[in-house]
């Protein structure tokens, strides 16, 4: 192979890959994915600037309590009894922690219930049950009662960084049922708490990809809508709601993604009548264990796909795919699963689904 026809086909892997990177950095920029409509900044104006708050005393080990101990540590995660519960932490979520000599209930966390949803990014409530001594995730209808509770404003996720005006609202609201419950708050800093959540999002930026293998048709064919059905099911495919075909491992979450490569949703009661120009089969890279394993699964079953439809794997010049090529990809992967570890985020973990959701 000369000199040119590795630049040509280096250019052409880097293109298969840019594709779906720039949907990923689209996402951020617009705030938009999955026709999931994004709020304007201009929002971020109901919202006070934010600044260090005096008011605010710092977060020690007599504040936190037993509760820090078991949301941070490994013993926390194998007693919480919950799983989200023993994923919050300092490095992804803004936690303010309520502790009270008297019981305190979910109901003392009404205005919280009431604007959960301002926030633009999760909010969560665990809770020290007096009764068991264990951590447990708390809803408004939770009837038990509580020594302490942790309510954590999530960082960032794909929408991006939880703003330093919505983590002040954030304080301030947490700093008021303090009060109206006569309990003890510890408020980590806001402008502290922002600075991370824009380091968070950069790592996210950093390594949240869309790896996509082409599967086209030669000539002037297309993929009939039932045809994609029937192959996509004999390899365990199945028709979702954001109207993908998933591949499910056995924990239930998503492997592989199967959709019209024109970005036209397949949907249950017009399948049967589409015709497309080819598929992607795509791979979530920070959602999915060991990346670099799936992504060789990946390759056998794009070819695999490719046969059953009687099409080729193929670059976005149609050109077909090579192993040199594929060995190019991976090796992108890699970069991505070892830069997740050493932050770390271990890939398809519950953390990085919560991250990169």
């Amino acid at each position: 192979m000369s000199e040119l026809q590795i630049s040509l086909l280096g250019i052409g892997v880097v293109v298969v890959v840019a594709v779906y990177g720039y949907s990923v950095w689209q996402q951020r920029q617009y705030r938009h994915k999955f026709g999931a409509a994004f709020k304007p900044h201009h929002e971020d104006a109901l919202y006070p600037a934010a600044e260090a708050s005096a008011e605010s005393p710092p977060a020690d080990a007599d504040a936190t309590g037993e509760m820090e101990q078991v949301l941070s540590g490994e013993a926390g995660r194998a007693g919480a009894g919950d799983e989200l519960c023993g994923l919050l932490d300092a490095a992804t979520d803004y936690i303010v922690t309520l502790s009270s000599d008297s019981p305190m209930h979910a109901g003392v966390l009404a205005p919280l219930w009431q604007q959960r949803f301002d926030f633009g990014k999760n909010v969560n409530v665990c809770g020290l049950n007096m009764d068991t001594g264990t951590v447990e995730r708390v809803v408004a209808e939770s009837t038990q009662s509580y020594s302490e509770f942790q309510l954590a404003l999530q960082l960032a996720d794909r929408s991006g960084a939880a703003s330093a005006g919505r983590l002040k609202s954030f304080h301030d609201l947490a700093r008021e049922m303090a009060k109206l419950a006569d309990a003890d708050a510890a408020m980590p800093d806001v402008e502290e708490a922002a600075a991370l959540a824009q380091q968070l999002d950069a790592f996210c930026a950093e390594v949240d990809q869309m790896i996509g293998l082409n599967i086209l048709p030669g000539g002037n064919r297309l993929l009939a809508g039932p045809e994609i059905s029937m192959v996509a099911g004999l390899h365990g495919f199945a028709l979702q709601a954001d109207g993908t075909f998933h591949l499910l491992g056995e924990d239930g979450h998503t492997l592989f993604m199967l959709a019209n490569v024109d970005s036209e949703p397949f949907q249950h009661h017009t399948i049967s009548q589409m015709q497309v120009n080819g598929l992607s089969l795509m791979l979530d890279v920070p959602r999915v264990e060991h990346p670099i394993q799936r992504f060789d699964e990946m390759a056998v079953l794009a070819r695999e796909l490719g046969q059953g439809l009687r099409a080729s794997v193929v670059d976005d010049n149609h050109v077909a795919l090579s192993e040199t090529a594929v060995a190019m990809i991976r090796g992108q992967v890699a970069t991505i699963e070892n830069r997740m570890l050493e932050y770390p985020v271990v890939p398809g973990s519950a953390q990085a689904r919560r991250l990169f959701s």
